[in-house]
């Protein structure tokens, strides 16, 4: 991983393109959802961009992948899906993508449940999860069932301890919260909300995320712990199987305000 730099580009609202430099000035962007903050960091760091890599067809996450393309020969990396436009290689379970140019590879995983076709890229200790896996927290469930979605956190989930979690975006503070709420008495959480508060009060990112502490604080990879089930005691019956646990805890998450 000291090979490359990582850079997470705040974009729209809340999101975060994830820009990968190597030594040789050559850069990769995963989800441009919009062109200025990529261009900007290119010219700033003396990048070339070399290539892009999608996990999903939502317009925040692809919306700058025309005008990226439109003056440059860019490998577009992305899922099976008609509703992504400008791929130049589509890309499912199991594949593997390369970057000649930075000597660098990431393997493709499936990752339905926040939308179908989503797909997730691991390598080189770090994880592009997209909206699946957010910083303790996962995505809403837009076209997958629970089933699918929380099969997609268990795969992720069981990557390397080490890995980065590089997700689309900044929600930390708002899934600590929740969090919390659920389990006020994990230690390793409640450091979290602190971290994430600070930085978030300093105005910096709170990912990349380890995969590890993931593990510790994130309730949605923690489906099977007691705590948990006992926070989703009053909602399911006490021998629930976790997929029918998991649908009870994203549907708290939606209807939550802190």
């Amino acid at each position: 991983m000291n090979r490359f730099r990582l850079l997470p580009l705040p974009a729209l609202q809340d999101n975060y393109i994830w820009l990968l430099a190597d030594e040789c000035s050559n850069a990769l962007v995963v989800d441009p959802g919009e062109v200025p903050p990529v261009l900007a960091a290119l010219e700033h760091e003396q990048l070339r961009l070399r290539a892009v890599l999608l996990t999903h067809h939502h317009p925040d996450h692809v919306g700058g992948v025309e005008q990226l393309c439109r003056d440059a020969q860019i490998e577009v990396f992305a899922p099976h899906d008609a509703r992504i436009a400008h791929a130049t290689q589509r890309i499912g379970e199991g594949d593997v993508v390369r970057i000649p140019a930075m000597d660098c590879s990431f393997g493709v995983i499936a990752v339905p449940g926040h939308t179908l076709s989503h797909v997730a890229y691991h390598g080189h200790d770090l994880l592009f999860s997209g909206d699946t896996l957010f910083s303790v927290g996962c995505g809403r469930l837009f076209e997958g069932t629970p089933r699918q979605m929380l099969d997609s956190l268990d795969r992720l989930a069981a990557l390397p301890a080490g890995t980065q979690v590089c997700c689309g975006h900044e929600y930390t503070e708002a899934n600590c919260a929740f969090a919390l709420h659920l389990d006020p008495d994990n230690p390793a959480l409640a450091a979290r909300a602190v971290e994430a508060r600070a930085l978030r009060a300093a105005s910096r990112p709170t990912v990349p995320a380890l995969l590890a502490d993931e593990i510790a604080c994130n309730p949605f990879l923690r489906i099977d712990a007691p705590q948990i089930r006992r926070a989703l005691a009053s909602r399911v019956p006490h021998d629930a199987d976790r997929y029918t646990c998991f649908a009870a805890l994203r549907s708290m998450k939606d209807q939550f305000r802190a």
